[in-house]
């Protein structure tokens, strides 16, 4: 599997539009977009998955710095996800 971040979405971005986008590039398993906690309103990037590396690369060159909606997209192979270490209880004892 391949994971691709793409920033700098619309807010007024679907996962279809997402979707549409990354398939012409090849095969889409995923797209997840990121929604704040509080409001559900989309924070303004995502993630795609790609079950072809060699499609996930042509999908982030193609993509990259590309004008979607009025933004230049910012696309790139994700990252795996830091370890921030637990939350901070701060209870006294």
């Amino acid at each position: 599997m391949f994971n691709i971040y793409v920033g700098n979405l619309s807010f007024d971005a679907s996962e279809s539009d997402v979707r549409s986008l990354f398939e012409a590039h090849g095969t889409v398993d995923k797209v997840n977009l990121i929604t704040d906690r509080e409001t559900g309103r989309p924070r303004g990037f995502g993630f795609v998955e790609m079950s072809d590396d060699e499609q996930g690369r042509a999908a982030i060159a193609a993509l990259d710095g590309q004008d979607h909606e009025g933004r230049n997209l910012k696309v790139n192979e994700a990252k795996p996800r830091e370890n921030r270490g637990g939350g901070g209880g701060g209870g006294r004892w």
